[in-house]
This record gives structure tokens, C-alpha cells and sequence, in this order.
């Protein structure tokens, strides 16, 4: 068992709720409190050994890190976070000095979004840096956007190059929270996901909830200076592919509506890329100087089993 089979056992086993809209399996959980007032909730853990080397990077960099893949779940949903709980287990030691600095580096990332740091829970152990962060927030204009939505004939677009991120991106993005808003000024986005597990993976995942396939144009991925510069007997395509931790946000709309995107690019700063269209066959293909081939979803998962 995979962790996205995990998953995939876990939703088969979550009863439903007339008060959880959308549950396990999408970028955030969809809850609704009350009559058309839905929150969004999206939860993260880092471990020490896992995702960082805190000798290496420092807790400041951490801090920051474990606040940013939360807002970018919140981003995926097109949403706004408000509010942000962090409960942490800090290594015994120089305990003091790693908790200030943990904390400052989750607000230098939630001020700029107007995200308070609410409350949470502070322990120390003998083992490594844990942090686990909770965010909520409320779904922008056009609700929450989910992964599921994509139809054929969709065009898929991304907001950034792609590969690479172990050189550094993994630790210092920016999560699209403006960008996922704005958006939805320009565009009704059918879909969407943020790129924790690489595009191929992510794609892949747009297509499993929507019932449909997609074509990725090897040509068109944008793939970032980073992944030029692994030299590790792997292509610069294949790691903007399958590399996780990009946090671009990957979203469907319509070609009409595509079309509106690439002539106006409509996002300061950023490049929106048209690099797939959605197709009825439920698989994953690549096309490269047009000879299609059908491909793997790979990217990043956590391993499970022994």
C-alpha cells in the first residue's frame, strides 16, 4: 500500500456529513456550519529528517515553510486563509532559541496574507523538529474550487516553471494565494490543485476526480533554471514532471477562456502556461513533437510498508 492508496482506503471508510462538504481526498476539507457558510481547513506536518535537515536550514526557514504548504492548499481551493493553529514538538536542547525562531518564521509568512497564528500546542522530546500547522479559511468569488470539475476538451494551465525545488524553492515559495483570487477575476476555473507532488502526479489527480485523462505538451511545460542544473542523469522535463514541492497551482478552464488568459496575462510577475487539455480516455499521456505517449503519474509520495 501507497500512501495514495491510503488515502484511497481511508475516503472509502469516511461516512458522510451533511455538515462536511468536501472531505479526505481534495487540497482542503469544505466544511458548512451554517447555510451557505462554508470554511475551508487544511492541516501539514514536517518532520525533522523527512522534509528538513534543521542543522541545515535553520527553524526560521522551517517556521516559514510549514505556514507556506498550508496557504498554498488554502490557494489551491481559490480561497482566503484567515486563521492559522501550530502545535509543534521541539527537540530537547536549545529548546528556547528554536521555538522564537519557529514562530517567527511562520509569521513572516502569514502577516503578508493577513493570517493570525490563533493558538496550537508546545511540546519538547527526544526525538527531532515536528510541526504540525492547521489553516482556515473562506472560498474566494467563485466558492471552493475543487479537483474535481475538469472536463474534456479543458485547457491545462500552470502558474510557474516546474523541477528543481530540492535547490532551495522547497523551503522559500511564495504560496499563490493572490494569484488563485485573481484568477477567478478573469476566468471560471473548473479545477484546480496546487503542486505538492509533482505535475505529472497532480495532473494525474485532477484527472482521477474529475472522471477524464489529460495530454501534457512536453514543449509547452515551463521548467525552472533549478532543474538545468541537477545533474543527475535525470532530464530537466522529468523533473518538472515528476520533482514535488513546486507549489504552482495547476487549474482547468475551458479554451475560450484560455485563450482570454494567454493573450491578457492577467497575473503581475507571472507567466501562465498552457501545458495540457483534458481528454475523455481516463490516463495520462505526453506529447512530444506530436507523438503521443501514454505515461506513469510519478512524483513524490511518502513511502509506506517496511
Amino acid at each position: 500500500m501507497g500512501e495514495f492508496d491510503y488515502i484511497a482506503w481511508l475516503r472509502a471508510r469516511t461516512p458522510p456529513s451533511q455538515r462536511i462538504r468536501v472531505g479526505p481526498g481534495d487540497d482542503c476539507a469544505v466544511l458548512e456550519t451554517m447555510p451557505n457558510r462554508p470554511w475551508l481547513v487544511t492541516t501539514d506536518m514536517l518532520l525533522e529528517g523527512s522534509h528538513f535537515v534543521l542543522a541545515d536550514v535553520g527553524p526560521r526557514r522551517v517556521g516559514r515553510k510549514a505556514m507556506a504548504v498550508n496557504l498554498s492548499d488554502i490557494a489551491a481551493m481559490g480561497g482566503r486563509p484567515i486563521a492559522a493553529f501550530a502545535s509543534v514538538a521541539l527537540p530537547r536542547g536549545n529548546t528556547e532559541v528554536i521555538a522564537k525562531e519557529l514562530y517567527l518564521g511562520m509569521l513572516d509568512m502569514a502577516a503578508p496574507f493577513h493570517t493570525d497564528i490563533a493558538g496550537g500546542d508546545t511540546n519538547t522530546w527526544a526525538g527531532g523538529l515536528v510541526i504540525s500547522v492547521t489553516v482556515l479559511g473562506e472560498p474566494g468569488p467563485q466558492g471552493p474550487i475543487l479537483r474535481k470539475g475538469a472536463k474534456p476538451g479543458d485547457w491545462l494551465f500552470v502558474t510557474g516553471p516546474l523541477g528543481g525545488s530540492i535547490l532551495g524553492k522547497h523551503l522559500d515559495f511564495t504560496p499563490r494565494v493572490r494569484e488563485g483570487l485573481l484568477l477567478q477575476q478573469h476566468a471560471k476555473l473548473h479545477a484546480m490543485i496546487d503542486i505538492s507532488d509533482g505535475l505529472a502526479a497532480d495532473a494525474f489527480h485532477l484527472c482521477e476526480e474529475s472522471g477524464c485523462g489529460a495530454v501534457l505538451f512536453a514543449d509547452a511545460i515551463p521548467i525552472s533554471d533549478a532543474a538545468h542544473q541537477i545533474l543527475d542523469g535525470t532530464s530537466p522535463l522529468v523533473h518538472a514532471l515528476s520533482d514535488g514541492e513546486d507549489f504552482e497551482l495547476a487549474f482547468a478552464v475551458d479554451p475560450f477562456a484560455g485563450e482570454h488568459l494567454l493573450n491578457t496575462q492577467p497575473l503581475p510577475g507571472i507567466t501562465l502556461a498552457h501545458v495540457g487539455v483534458f481528454v475523455e480516455e481516463a490516463a495520462l499521456f505526453l506529447e512530444k513533437q506530436g507523438v503521443r505517449r501514454r505515461i506513469e503519474p510519478r512524483g513524490y509520495a511518502h513511502p509506506f510498508g517496511k
